[in-house]
C-alpha cells in the first residue's frame, strides 16, 4: 500500500498543491494591505476599477521584501527583473480589482461599522491592549498614509473577503480520509543542499559577449521624448476680505471638518487663500499654455528642454503617459499639475528603441548571464553528484515536517517536501525557488497513525483556492484589463 502511495502520490495531490501554489503563492490573501492609495494617475483600469502608480509600487515593494527575505537578502533589481516582479504585482492588483468588479455588481460594500470591527483587531494601533485613535493617527503619519487612503485601502481588503465568503466551501467524509492518508505518508531521506555559492562562473567580456549577441532584442535602449516646456510656479498673493468673503460664500462646501461640518470663515480663511492662490496660478498657466502655442510667450518666461523616458523622468508617470500620447502634429499639451506646479509640454521628437551595445547593455546582461550560467551549472553539479552524494539523514518525516529540516529556511523547507512528495523516483533532486538545488535518497518509508485536527481546515482553504482560481478566469472573461504602462 505504501509503495503504491509512493509511486502515485503525484496523482494524488498534484491538483491539491499546484493550485495552492499557483493561487495562493500569487498573493490573493492579502491584496487589501497594499492598496493604501495613490495621488498618481492611473496605470491600469480593471472594469470600473482604476489601479494607481502608488498601488502598484507598493504591490511591488511588498513582493520584493517577501522574495529578498527568501533570497536572505541575496535578492536585487536585476533578479527582480528576470523573475518579472513588476508583472507579478500587477497581476495581483487586478486580480483583485477584478473580485471588487464582481462586488460592486452585488451591490456589495463595507459599512463603516465592519470598518471600525476590522480596526479594532489591528494590534499595532493598540495600547494598553485597546485600540487607540491616537496612536492610529500616528502610526499611519509616520509611514505618509492618510486616514482616507488607509481606510480605503481596508475597506477593499474587507470587500474582496465578503465576495468570496459568497460561496461558503465544506469538505466530504472522502475528503478527509484522502487528505488524513496524504498527511501519514512518512519518509526517512538523505539530503544535500547544492546552492550557487558552491558554482564560479567566468563573467569576462569574452563569455558574456555571446550571450549578449544571441539576446541582443532583449537589451533595447528605452523610447525616449524630446520635450520642451515651460513651467508655472505656485502663486502666492494677497487678496482683500472681499475677495476672500465672497469666494468662501461660493464654496463653503469646499471647507469642512473632520465631522463633515462647514468651518466657518474666521477658521477657514487660510484654506480660502490656499484656493484662491491655486486658481490663480492655474489661470497663469494656461495664459502662458495658449501664448507658447502661439508663439507669443513673454520673454522672460523661461522655455527649458529635456529628454525623458521611462527610467529618466523627473516628473510623474501620469505626465509621461499624456507626452507619450502627443505627436509632432500636435504636440503641446495643456498644463497639468505636479507637486504644486503647473507644466506645458511640447514634443520635439521621439526617439525609438534600439538594440544597446555590448557597453551600452553590459549592466543588464551580466545579472541574467549569470543567473542562466549559475542554474546551469548547478543543475550539472546535481546531476553528477546524485549516483554518490552522502548529505544528512532525517527521522520520519510527511509534507508538513519543515521545521524538521534544517540547513535552510523554513519557506525553502516547505518548498523542498511539497516537491518531495510529488516525486516517484526514489533517488533525485528538486529545485527549489530561492535557486538551491536538494539532492535526495528515500531510504525507508511508512505510513503513520496520526490524526490530523487541521485536515479539513486545509481542503477548505485547497479548495477555496480551486475556486478563486475559476472564478478569476470567469472574471477576465466578463472584465476588459487596460494596462497603460508598456511591457506589461
Amino acid at each position: 500500500m505504501i509503495t503504491w502511495m509512493q509511486r502515485h502520490k503525484k496523482y494524488l495531490i498534484i491538483t491539491i498543491w499546484i493550485s495552492t501554489i499557483a493561487f495562493v503563492g500569487a498573493g490573493f490573501v492579502g491584496w487589501g494591505q497594499y492598496n493604501y492609495g495613490d495621488k498618481a494617475g492611473a496605470v491600469a483600469k480593471v472594469g470600473n476599477v482604476e489601479i494607481t502608480m502608488g498601488e502598484l509600487n507598493k504591490s511591488y515593494s511588498s513582493l520584493y521584501a517577501q522574495y529578498n527575505k527568501m533570497f536572505q537578502g541575496n535578492f536585487d533589481e536585476g533578479k527582480a527583473k528576470s523573475f518579472g516582479l513588476q508583472a507579478q504585482a500587477m497581476q495581483q492588483l487586478t486580480n483583485q480589482a477584478l473580485i471588487l468588479n464582481l462586488a460592486e455588481s452585488y451591490s456589495l460594500a463595507i459599512s463603516d461599522k465592519e470598518l471600525i470591527a476590522e480596526l479594532r483587531t489591528q494590534e499595532y494601533f493598540f495600547k494598553d491592549g485597546l485600540f487607540n485613535k491616537e496612536i492610529y493617527k500616528q502610526v499611519l503619519s509616520s509611514n505618509n498614509l492618510t486616514l482616507q487612503a488607509y481606510e480605503d485601502g481596508l475597506k477593499k481588503d474587507l470587500l474582496v473577503r465578503k465576495t468570496l465568503k459568497l460561496l461558503p466551501i465544506e469538505t466530504t467524509t472522502n475528503e478527509s480520509e484522502i487528505v488524513n492518508t496524504i498527511l501519514n505518508i512518512a519518509d526517512k531521506i538523505d539530503y544535500k543542499i547544492l546552492s550557487d555559492s558552491q558554482i564560479e562562473i567566468d563573467s569576462s567580456d569574452a563569455a558574456l559577449k555571446p550571450y549578449w549577441e544571441m539576446n541582443q532584442q532583449s537589451f533595447m535602449s528605452e523610447v525616449s521624448y524630446e520635450v520642451k516646456y515651460i513651467k508655472q510656479s505656485k502663486i502666492s498673493a494677497t487678496y482683500d476680505e472681499a475677495k476672500i468673503s465672497t469666494h468662501y460664500s461660493d464654496n463653503k462646501t469646499h471647507f469642512k471638518g473632520e465631522d463633515s461640518k462647514i468651518i466657518p470663515l474666521e477658521k477657514a480663511k487660510d484654506a480660502v487663500i490656499d484656493e484662491l492662490n491655486a486658481k490663480a496660478t492655474k489661470d497663469a498657466a494656461l495664459r502662458s499654455y495658449i501664448a507658447y502655442k502661439k508663439g507669443k510667450l513673454s520673454s522672460d518666461v523661461e522655455v527649458q528642454s529635456i529628454v525623458i523616458s521611462t527610467s529618466n523622468n523627473p516628473f510623474n508617470q501620469a505626465s509621461l503617459e499624456k507626452i507619450k500620447k502627443l505627436s509632432v502634429t500636435s504636440p503641446f499639451l495643456k498644463p497639468i499639475l505636479i507637486d504644486g506646479e503647473y507644466f506645458t509640454f511640447e514634443l520635439r521628437a521621439i526617439n525609438p528603441s534600439k538594440a544597446k551595445s555590448f557597453e551600452d547593455a553590459k549592466a543588464d546582461v551580466l545579472p541574467l548571464f549569470l543567473a542562466e550560467q549559475k542554474k546551469i551549472k548547478l543543475q550539472k553539479l546535481a546531476q553528477d553528484s546524485l549516483a554518490t552524494f552522502s548529505g544528512t539523514t532525517t527521522e520520519f518525516i510527511t509534507s508538513a515536517d519543515a521545521v524538521k529540516v534544517t540547513g535552510m529556511t523554513l519557506l525553502e523547507a516547505n518548498d523542498f517536501l511539497k516537491q518531495l512528495f510529488l516525486k516517484q523516483e526514489k533517488r533525485g533532486f528538486v529545485e527549489i525557488e530561492s535557486g538551491k538545488i536538494i539532492l535526495f535518497n528515500i531510504l525507508e518509508q511508512k505510513m503513520l497513525t496520526n490524526s490530523n485536527k487541521t485536515q479539513d481546515d486545509s481542503i477548505v482553504k485547497i479548495k477555496s483556492a480551486m475556486f478563486n482560481e475559476g472564478l478569476i478566469k470567469t472574471l477576465q472573461n466578463k472584465y476588459k484589463t487596460e494596462i497603460f504602462i508598456e511591457g506589461l
